[in-house]
């Protein structure tokens, strides 16, 4: 009974996941999931590691996956953190780095776990609004603040600001940690990471889940200069020395090195993203461009929460989001061309 909770509960919104159906057969559109089979090298890693060390703690370190990570961008391991996921990585960002006086400023349109991490750590925040366009402007956030945290791509939008846009947002608040968090980049954007030596306010956190088909895996990192990776590890060792099993580990190790793969199936989404949109466009929808593994669409003759329900009829998910300005919206993620032909035919006798 909730007599029984702490003081904190009470307050707390909780983030609610994308749908996870039970029933089988339905075209899955609705989480970002990567619609391709990992790769075959991550699944015979992980079938390796199936033995009698399973009754071993992991390496709490993560040293072999952090090395293989910051070969790839020519920095040091202690230059990485990793963690269950980026939404743990995210989790530790906000209480070690972004827990200030002054409001943390993040977009209102963006990634809905992040006021629910303000509230949970009980950090004061502002919401900086997106512009008609739906774009975030990086000229908005020059106003005083504890820290910025900014999705690029942008999430549920999926568009993305330029390298140069980051790097002055990062320059101008050389007194505060700049997250730019990378879940998306993959699929058309450029990474922060390349700045991360110069400048040190500056963490960038990615995701194993998309870009390499390990959501299920949960396998996360941040990057950035020493000291701000230093307190990601304080509060980790605080929380749980053993984030990553010898599994995960092992299956993102061998993901991280099968850049043949990761190329190949990301290629493939990114066209099959562009296939789509045109799709779209031609039964009249609204299409944002998108630089990451979904679509942000509108029609401008249907509510988006109609939409959702008559496709949910006919086996295909998609996700809607009930929020002030992006009600009729759709994000659409990415599948198969199959996949997505399913969900064109479905929308065209819906239309008609």
């Amino acid at each position: 009974m909730s007599r029984f909770w702490s003081p904190i509960v009470h307050s707390l919104i909780p983030y609610v996941a994308g749908e996870q159906p039970a029933i089988s057969g339905l075209t899955k559109l609705n989480t970002n999931e990567n619609p391709y089979p990992p790769s075959p090298r991550t699944l015979a890693a992980i079938s390796a590691a199936v033995n009698e060390t399973l009754r071993l703690y992991p390496d709490p370190t993560a040293l072999r996956l952090r090395q293989a990570i910051a070969k790839s961008h020519d920095l040091d391991p202690g230059e990485v953190f990793v963690g269950n996921g980026s939404d743990e990585v995210l989790a530790h960002t906000f209480q070690a780095l972004l827990n200030h006086e002054s409001p943390l400023l993040f977009p209102d349109i963006s990634y809905s776990f992040y006021p629910t991490y303000c509230r949970l750590y009980g950090i004061p925040f502002r919401e900086v609004a997106v512009d008609e366009d739906l774009q975030v402007r990086i000229e908005d956030y020059r106003q005083p603040c504890g820290a910025i945290i900014l999705p690029n791509p942008n999430a549920p939008t999926g568009m993305a600001r330029s390298l140069a846009e980051i790097e002055s947002l990062v320059r101008d608040h050389a007194d505060q940690v700049v997250v730019i968090d990378e879940a998306y980049v993959d699929f058309g954007a450029m990474s922060a990471i390349p700045l991360v030596k110069t400048y040190p306010n500056l963490l960038v956190i990615q995701t194993f889940s998309k870009s390499r088909s390990l959501a299920g895996l949960r396998v996360g990192f941040a990057v950035g200069q020493r000291p701000l990776i230093d307190a990601l590890e304080r509060v980790k060792d605080s929380f749980n020395s053993y984030p990553l099993d010898r599994l995960a580990l092992a299956g993102a190790i061998a993901a991280w090195k099968d850049r043949d793969w990761f190329e190949r199936h990301r290629d493939l989404i990114m066209a099959s993203r562009e296939r789509l949109a045109q799709a779209l466009r031609e039964l009249g929808f609204d299409v944002l461009n998108s630089s990451a593994n979904f679509l942000f669409a509108r029609h401008p003759d249907r509510a988006g929460a109609d939409l959702a329900r008559e496709l949910r009829s006919q086996g295909i998910l998609v996700r809607h989001f009930a929020k002030k300005r992006i009600d009729d919206f759709l994000r659409i993620s990415i599948g198969t061309d199959d996949e997505c032909d399913r969900l064109v035919a479905a929308l065209k006798r819906i239309l008609t």
